[in-house]
């Protein structure tokens, strides 16, 4: 159960269905802007980096974990790499390369490795969702709504409810918001929502596209002493 949380981790509602057909029309043309948008945005992608709080809340036990720090995201190789910094509440270093998703814990010293093997597409698409995937992509492996407009901070965000066509993903994640940025073709905030209702909602700001970013922020900082492990199962 642990590895299947932290495998869901690290891969860190539809109200139009009444709506006259005038709003329909325009709901449909306001989506495929925020689409050629976003695949504009995607063909000329290099890098984005930004700040980041993510909120991770338990149904349950009615608790929201949060975690604050900057994330990285690079296209190179023909592959889309992460890496997140987590500075709050204790200090993690997540790095996805080479079909893998490497966690760094500096406190006890160890890196725990989640290859994703078969799962690497599916890792790959929900990192690219807002961050260099193309919008008209996007429906290859979603079902997508347009939900309005929504403010994000200063941003007037176009809010777009997806709904995976894979049932293996639906498992995972019963359906995911996003919140983009018109202007920029990137998101701002995303809250992914799995069957149990649990869900993590991810805040970004400062967000900088297509800067340099060194090859060194893409390694894990480990020492000799560092210990590897790979859970089973």
């Amino acid at each position: 159960m642990k590895h299947n949380y932290s495998f869901r981790w690290c891969l860190a509602v539809s109200f139009l269905l009444l709506a006259p057909a005038w709003a329909q029309q325009g709901s449909n043309a306001a989506l495929e802007n925020v689409l050629k948008k976003m695949d504009s945005t995607a063909a000329n992608f290099r890098t984005t980096e930004a700040n980041f709080v993510w909120d991770q809340y338990q149904k349950v036990v009615n608790e929201t974990d949060t975690q604050k720090g900057k994330v990285y995201f690079r296209r190179a190789n023909h592959e889309t790499q992460m890496v997140a910094d987590i500075t709050e509440p204790e200090k993690k270093h997540v790095l996805f390369s080479d079909s893998k998703v490497q966690v760094y814990q500096p406190r006890i010293d160890q890196v725990t490795v989640y290859p994703a093997g078969k799962h690497r597409a599916e890792f790959e698409s929900f990192l690219v969702l807002g961050f260099g995937g193309g919008g008209h992509d996007m429906l290859k492996s979603f079902d997508v709504k347009y939900l309005g407009s929504e403010k994000v901070g200063n941003i007037d965000a176009v809010k777009l409810d997806l709904v995976p066509k894979s049932q293996s993903i639906r498992n995972t994640f019963q359906h995911i918001v996003l919140w983009i940025d018109p202007t920029r073709g990137v998101s701002v905030q995303q809250q992914l929502v799995e069957p149990s209702g649990d869900y993590r909602l991810a805040k970004y700001s400062d967000i900088e596209l297509n800067q340099k970013i060194p090859d060194t922020v893409f390694k894990l900082k480990t020492t000799s002493r560092t210990k590897t492990v790979s859970p089973q199962g």
